[in-house]
């Protein structure tokens, strides 16, 4: 039975990529610093992730490289630069790493699979549809926006097989009351996405096999069909456990899970579909679910077709694996999106790593050599007034680091461990060591000040661990902290370091960047892929010149039948089922407010445009999106990348502008 001492945590096992950007990162490295945090407090944790394999998409793309599936996965799983490669390069310590083409995950899932047939919670039916290849999805008509995907606007294709399907619909009510009435799922902000968009509207019963394809888990008992991702995939969790297989026997010890980190796009699946299928299981539910937010570039999701300034392998050698982790985990609260960009990485690393930590560490490791002999502090020591603030903030950090980073605060926690590092900083500046030592009769003086100093810089270490795990080994080296002073006790305790303790001078931690001319480099890295995917000119005959393509011009007539007006978002709502709509209440200045339908959920979330004034067509033919009248159209301005994809903005006018007027 699971006792309280246990710890198991959990990453969505990952689609396999073949090419990893830093997003990929993000949701690893935050529960890699989460077990390594329950580590440190003695906890016995296990740490799992993996990747999920199967799929029409898979089939796809092995064939179109003339490769096998397996062995296309292979290589991008174990290959040179591949998943594995990069859990190893980000230093993250799981404990084990399943995928879903694992002979004893395969066995898990055909048993589980024919429970739950025999016991009637499968049956065989016809499914009859809009199928999303690349999200591997199944929609109706009325959820596809725009004829595509709700969630990715991709072309989506005709559906129709024989197929079985779960009765995710019989566990509606009980999964609605575990949203509703408990912490099952944080942040709370996706509780209500959950229940407004997809349990009231009703929860339809799920297609959980296919015969369109083959790579997938066999339903041993019926040829043809093979289980569908639902059910193969998020298995993963009890299977790397050893349910329903002989691989391993610890599903008693660690299940059910302690959390699992997920990114909001796939909160549904882990919040609806895996507690429905462990009711019919009879299993206990996970005790939490977190869905954090996703990791932006320049406002939009990150993809790997971006650049290769994201390239993790490239940070990592220009910065150091501990400076991404730290950037990760400190720039961003965990539960909410985060727009990365080069300037914020260089200027987090100067501004908290190399001006405040590794300055702190090598003024400190220095003046204690320069001052003392072999860089030995003597016994005999002085306090002073300037150590009360200092230690007292060192004592009571411990505490604070704990209760943030239980609720998964990353963030928080290392304000409150930098906090303590400023703070040493500033002491340095009142304590002024440098003056301390031209006399003799204030060594016992100094040495008390550079033994607080080291304290200081030892608790913090300790706290930073799970975050910069090889960072700190090299902080404990200089600073003389052997394994008993780098333990969680050690950390809450003032004055764990001996009194003659010796430094050791080491390498510069974090050397500072030249922003301006790092961001060129990188700008001209950014170039290069880009020049070189670029088409070649087409040549022209000789003394031939083209002419310019005559602008479509209209007249003002023409503009004169589109009618813009001003108006002010009354309110506005997530559209159920659709990851981009928005459900717009607008005071347009006519007699009755207008609803409009808008496509900008990517870019916008609904409570940030309460009373905000936009621009709206409102002489556009209605239609029906999502089954819901959309009267008219608010107006953007919108960028196409160099990749494909579109940046949006909507327009917003000062708040002053009236509802109701004209645009001219």
């Amino acid at each position: 039975m699971k006792d309280n001492n246990t710890f198991y945590i959990t990453t969505p096992i990952y689609y396999p990529s073949d090419k990893l950007h830093i997003g990929h990162t993000y949701c690893t490295v935050a529960t890699d610093a989460m077990a390594r945090y329950k580590r440190l407090k003695g906890c016995d944790v296990l740490f799992l992730t993996g990747t999920d394999e199967h799929g029409q998409k898979i089939e796809d793309k092995a064939r179109e490289a003339g490769m096998e599936p397996k062995a296309f996965v292979d290589n991008i799983v174990e290959g040179p630069r591949g998943v594995l490669d990069l859990w190893k390069l980000m230093d993250i310590s799981n404990d084990r790493f399943i995928r879903t083409t694992d002979d004893y995950h395969m066995e898990s899932v055909q048993k589980i699979f024919k429970r739950l047939y025999e016991q009637g919670d499968i049956y065989k039916g016809k499914y009859v549809g809009k199928y999303c290849k690349p999200c591997e999805s199944f929609w109706t008509e009325t959820q596809l926006v725009d004829g595509k995907c709700p969630d990715c606007g991709r072309e989506v294709v005709d559906a129709e097989e024989e197929a079985y399907f779960f009765r995710l619909s019989k566990y509606a009510g009980r999964i609605q009351e575990l949203l509703e009435n408990t912490d099952f799922l944080e942040p709370r902000s996706r509780v209500n996405e959950m229940v407004n968009n997809f349990i009231k509207p009703g929860l339809e019963d799920l297609c959980v096999s296919r015969t369109s394809f083959t790579w997938g888990v066999p339903v041993d008992f019926d040829p043809g069909h093979v289980v569908y991702v639902w059910i193969d995939a998020l298995s993963n969790y009890i299977n790397a456990l050893g349910y329903e297989n002989g691989r391993y026997h610890d599903f008693e010890k660690y299940w059910p899970a302690d959390v699992h980190f997920v990114g909001k796009e796939i909160v549904r699946f882990h919040s609806i579909i895996w507690p429905a299928i462990l009711m019919a299981l009879d299993l206990p539910l996970p005790k939490k679910v977190y869905g954090h937010g996703w990791l932006l570039l320049d406002g939009g999701k990150m993809s790997k077709s971006k650049g290769n300034v994201v390239d993790p392998y490239v940070l990592a050698e220009r910065y150091g694996v501990d400076a991404l982790r730290y950037f990760l985990l400190r720039e961003f609260p965990f539960g909410s999106d985060g727009n990365f960009s080069n300037e914020a990485l260089i200027g987090r690393i100067n501004t908290d790593l190399a001006n405040d930590l590794g300055n702190l560490v090598s003024r400190t490791v220095s003046m204690a050599g320069k001052y003392f002999e072999g860089g030995r502090l003597p016994a005999e020591q002085a306090e002073g007034p300037e150590d009360a603030e200092l230690i007292a903030l060192c004592a009571g950090v411990r505490d604070r680091y704990e209760q943030r980073m239980e609720k998964f605060a990353f963030q928080e926690a290392l304000v409150d461990v930098f906090a303590v590092v400023s703070r040493a900083n500033k002491y340095i500046d009142e304590t002024k060591p440098w003056v301390l030592g031209k006399e003799a009769a204030h060594k016992a003086r100094l040495a008390r000040v550079m033994y607080n100093l080291l304290e200081s810089i030892r608790i913090s270490a300790v706290l930073l661990r799970p975050f910069m795990p090889s960072t700190c080994e090299k902080i404990f080296a200089q600073v003389g902290a052997g394994s008993e002073a780098q333990s969680w006790a050690s950390a809450g305790t003032w004055g764990v370091l001996p009194a003659d303790v010796a430094v050791k001078r080491g390498e510069n931690l974090f050397p500072r960047i030249d922003m301006e001319k790092e961001l060129k480099e990188l700008e001209s890295m950014e170039k290069k892929p880009a020049e070189a995917a670029a088409p070649a000119p087409e040549a022209k005959a000789e003394g031939k010149q083209e002419a310019p393509a005559a602008p479509a011009y209209i007249t003002i007539d023409d503009f004169d039948k589109v009618k813009f007006v001003t108006a002010k978002v009354l309110a506005c709502e997530a559209v159920p089922k659709s990851s981009k709509l928005l459900r717009f209440t607008l005071d347009c200045g006519e007699e009755f407010p207008r609803q409009i339908l808008s496509g900008i959920h990517e870019w916008y979330e609904p409570e940030a445009l309460v009373g905000k004034t936009v621009v709206a067509c409102t002489n556009l033919k209605p239609r029906k999106m999502m089954g819901i009248m959309s009267n008219g159209m608010l107006i953007s301005a919108v960028k196409e990348e160099p990749d494909g994809t579109e940046k949006l903005h909507l327009i917003i006018l000062d708040d002053k502008v009236p509802a109701g007027y004209g645009l001219c």
